[in-house]
């Protein structure tokens, strides 16, 4: 870790050459720049309590754009960290308050990384009991709307090598055209992302590593991949960084092409602190992501936004 830290602060010049990179890269032909940052209960209307004095992250939008889930241990949760839901009456309206999500979702452990997917369901990550291995870790799970307005009992996906769930802290799960992408780290394990094809009624296969994306010795957590596959946001402490952990971005001319090298999203969206849990609204234009410490609690949600429409570099 020490190293790893040592190189990104003599590697201020690869920084900025990665920032430049980023706003032409990242924004491809259909997007702008991504705009500067802001702590999302600082905007006009969105709900003061979006943010609070606890840990507030993994913030991500329902497909139809009038839902926020998010990961907080504040007050009023079933234990540890639990996945809460803000709601609004239109895409332009403002985020109400954030109410937790309550049982089965929820429970006594750490339940984290929401992931809601057209049709009701939600992939989730969960330190309850039945995990993999022989000590405790974070695994996936899958849970849908019931008819009655709640949610059903969450599915545990597969053990290794049977399925996507290993031995150490799965994270960030991105479900993307029958592919769901995650990452895989530990509090001594450097992080690795992978990415594990569906099959059957939401049963998914041996996860692969993403090879051209994980850097060998830096911590490489928590990717979103945009709807139509050619996109990929995740945190990063690799060479470059700002902070602890930056967002980075990687793009491809299709879904069987491989990803191009990552870069640094910059200073619009990074900052000395640890940018965590990226994820990217259905039509792309705006960025969700926690910031830690936060000028509020120990993990603050933040929001950037680009425009469609703009020229800039490749896709």
């Amino acid at each position: 870790m020490t190293s790893r830290v040592a190189r990104a602060a003599v590697g201020g010049v690869v920084a900025v050459a990665a920032s430049l990179a980023a706003v032409a890269w990242a924004g491809g032909p259909h997007f702008s720049a991504w705009a500067p940052a802001q702590k999302i209960d600082d905007i006009a209307g969105n709900n003061t309590e979006l943010n609070t004095a606890a840990l507030d992250g993994c913030p991500i939008e329902s497909p139809d754009g009038l839902s926020l889930y998010i990961a907080s241990n504040r007050a009023g949760g079933l234990g540890g960290i639990d996945i809460w839901v803000a709601r609004r009456a239109s895409r332009a309206a403002p985020w109400g308050a954030p109410v937790n999500l309550g049982a089965p979702v929820n429970s006594a452990a750490n339940d984290f990384c929401p992931t809601p997917i057209s049709g009701g369901g939600l992939f989730f990550v969960s330190t309850r009991a039945g995990f993999c291995g022989s000590v405790a870790n974070a695994d996936m799970y899958f849970t849908r709307r019931n008819a009655a307005g709640g949610w059903s009992e969450p599915k545990h996906f597969a053990c290794a090598p049977a399925g996507p769930n290993g031995d150490l802290d799965e994270q960030g799960p991105s479900y993307v055209q029958g592919r769901l992408y995650f990452s895989r780290n530990s509090a001594t394990v450097a992080g690795d992302l992978f990415v594990s094809k569906k099959h059957g009624n939401m049963n998914f296969r041996p996860a692969r590593p993403i090879s051209e994306l994980n850097d060998t010795v830096a911590n490489d957590i928590q990717p979103n991949v945009r709807k139509d596959g050619r996109e990929i946001v995740f945190s990063s402490n690799r060479t470059g960084t700002l902070g602890g952990q930056d967002i980075w971005v990687a793009t491809r001319r299709s879904v069987a092409h491989p990803w191009s090298t990552p870069v640094n999203l910059g200073s619009a969206v990074n900052a000395a602190a640890a940018e965590t849990r990226p994820s990217f609204s259905r039509d792309a234009q705006t960025l969700y992501f926690g910031r830690a410490p936060g000028p509020e609690g120990s993990t603050d949600i933040f929001v950037s936004a680009r425009q469609k429409g703009k020229k800039g570099g490749k896709t």
